[in-house]
C-alpha cells in the first residue's frame, strides 16, 4: 500500500509538494476549504474546515502530516484560528490514533524573530516577535514541540515565485527601496519551499534524525535595495522614487539556513538572482540582455 502524505492547507506550496510526492509514488491527500481543484494535479481532495472538530474524523491516517494552513485575513482572530487552534485540534486528533504519523511538519515563518537591525538569526536565536502573527506562530511551534508526536517546525522567510510578483511590479513602476540604512531581506522560492519539505519528509521516512526547527531561507540575505536594483537593470527601468516603509525597516535581519544545508539540502535557487530569473522567464517578462 502506498505511503500517505496528508497536507493540511494544500495551497501553492502544498500543491507543489504534493506533485513531488506523487512522482515518488506516494498517495497525497490535500485538505483545504474548497479542495476539488486539487484533483487535476492527482492529489486526493478533501474539503473541510480544520476548525470544525467533528470534521477531523474524515482525515485519513497518514505517514506524514504537513500542516501548512494560512490565515484567510490579517487579523489576530484569523491567525489564532488557523495556526494555534487548528494545529492544536489536529494534534489532539492524531495523538489519539492507533496509527499515528511518523512525523508532523508545521510550516511557520521568520516573523517569529523580533530582530530588526540587520542581526543574523538562526534556529537558536531569541524569539521576540513584534507582531501578533509572529507571537501566535511561536505559540503554535511550542504546541508542536510539546506534542507526543515527533514534529518539526520550518520557518520560511518571504516566499516568492510564479504568481508572487509584487516586488517585480514595484520595480516596474520605478519604485526602489532606499540604499541607506540597508534593509536586509530574506526570501525563498516556492519550489525550494516544496523542496525543503520534501527533503525533511524523506529524512523522516528513512528514520533519519530531524531537528525540532529549521530555518528555510536561501543562502544570501541581501539588502532590499540591491535586489530591486538588480531587477531594475534586467527590466531596463530607471528608478524614479524611493519606497519609504517603516514596516520593511522593522523586518531587517539576516537569516542563516546553514542547518538545512549542512543536513544535505541543496537549494534549486540558492540566491535571488537564480530565483527571479526563473520568475521573470515564467511570467514572459522581457529582460535586458545587457544586464
Amino acid at each position: 500500500m502506498n505511503k500517505t502524505i496528508l497536507i493540511l492547507g494544500c495551497g501553492d506550496v502544498g500543491t507543489a509538494l504534493g506533485q513531488r510526492k506523487l512522482a515518488q509514488g506516494y498517495r497525497v491527500v490535500g485538505v483545504r476549504r474548497h479542495a476539488a481543484g486539487l484533483q487535476s494535479y492527482g492529489i486526493d481532495p478533501l474539503s473541510m474546515d480544520i476548525n470544525d472538530e467533528s470534521a477531523l474524523e474524515a482525515l485519513p491516517d497518514a505517514d506524514i502530516v504537513v500542516y501548512a494552513l494560512s490565515a484567510d485575513r490579517f487579523e489576530e482572530s484569523a491567525y489564532q484560528a488557523a495556526y494555534v487552534d487548528g494545529l492544536d485540534r489536529v494534534l489532539n486528533d492524531f495523538e489519539q490514533r492507533a496509527q499515528p504519523p511518523k512525523h508532523v511538519i508545521f510550516v511557520s515563518s521568520t516573523s517569529v524573530y523580533g530582530q530588526q537591525e540587520g542581526e543574523t538569526v538562526d534556529e537558536d536565536s531569541e524569539l521576540d516577535p513584534k507582531s501578533f502573527s509572529g507571537r501566535l506562530l511561536v505559540e503554535a511551534e511550542q504546541r508542536l514541540a510539546a506534542s507526543a508526536l515527533p514534529g518539526t517546525s520550518v520557518r520560511f522567510s518571504g516566499i516568492y515565485g510564479p504568481g508572487r510578483e509584487r516586488l517585480i511590479a514595484q520595480v516596474q513602476e520605478g519604485r526602489i527601496a532606499p540604499k541607506s540604512p540597508p534593509m536586509y531581506s530574506n526570501r525563498i522560492h516556492r519550489d525550494d519551499c516544496a523542496g525543503v519539505l520534501d527533503f525533511l519528509i524523506e529524512r523522516a521516512m528513512n528514520n533519519e534524525p530531524l531537528e525540532p526547527v529549521y530555518l528555510g531561507s536561501d543562502t544570501e540575505s541581501t539588502p532590499l535595495h540591491d535586489v530591486m536594483m538588480w531587477l531594475a537593470a534586467r527590466l531596463n527601468v530607471e528608478p524614479s522614487s524611493t519606497i519609504q516603509s517603516p514596516l520593511r525597516r522593522r523586518a531587517s535581519k539576516r537569516c542563516d539556513s546553514r542547518r538545512l544545508v549542512e543536513a544535505g539540502y541543496q537549494f534549486q535557487y540558492p540566491t535571488f538572482r537564480e530565483g527571479y530569473a526563473q520568475v521573470l522567464k515564467a511570467a514572459g517578462i522581457k529582460v535586458s540582455e545587457q544586464a
